[in-house]
């Protein structure tokens, strides 16, 4: 059995068939929710050798989970007593954003300009917050790149962030920045990213 962070077929198929499922809500602008990323997490681990199988799908600070602390290099997440906080509040604050979007740019129009840019800050922004978050014991880059992608299909655009291997470019750089707050730099990079597809 694979590993959860080997590049391994079937982490391949399952981070396909969960991008499949994204796709087809965005279709229909189905509600993006923290059970979402649950779904995610448990479906991009199936199959797959996990350390600590308890930790799937759950939130650090959860029943199990409540002094697991986790980061990128030197930068540590939030602490897990404030991550279902901290999570509620990217939530609403998504939806927020996603419904002025959803408002303004319905199934049927296309994007301009300004809603180009809105969405890619959207999807950085729920990229970065992720990260900074970084509410699962493992799995959160693979996580942050699911909502950025969600967020480009929901408006019509190419699920552009790889999911696997992680992107090379400015993206480490960025998500180091996001660590710190910094969501900027992940729009620079996602720009760049669409750019090379569309």
């Amino acid at each position: 059995m694979a590993g959860w962070d080997e590049d391994s077929p079937q982490l391949f198929e399952n981070l396909t068939k969960i991008l499949r499922e994204i796709r087809d809500g965005a279709k229909r602008r189905d509600a993006l929710t923290l059970e979402s990323a649950r779904g995610w997490h448990r479906g991009a681990m199936a199959g797959l050798e996990v350390p600590f199988p308890e930790c799937v799908g759950k939130y650090r600070g959860e029943a199990g989970l409540t002094e697991i602390h986790v980061g990128i290099g030197t930068a540590e997440g939030v602490p897990p007593t404030q991550v279902a906080a901290q999570l509620k509040a990217f939530e609403a604050r998504l939806q927020r954003a996603l419904a002025v979007l959803d408002r303004l740019y319905p199934r049927d129009r296309e994007l301009d300009a300004d809603g180009l840019a809105a969405a890619i800050d959207a999807a950085a922004w729920a990229h970065a917050e992720w990260v900074r978050i970084h509410p699962f014991a493992n799995g959160n880059g693979r996580t942050a790149r699911l909502w950025a992608n969600a967020v480009f299909m929901r408006y019509g655009l190419p699920p552009a962030v790889r999911l696997r291997p992680r992107p090379d470019g400015g993206y480490a750089k960025a998500a180091a920045q996001a660590m710190r707050g910094n969501w900027r730099p992940t729009a620079t990079v996602f720009r760049e990213m669409l750019e090379s597809v569309l």
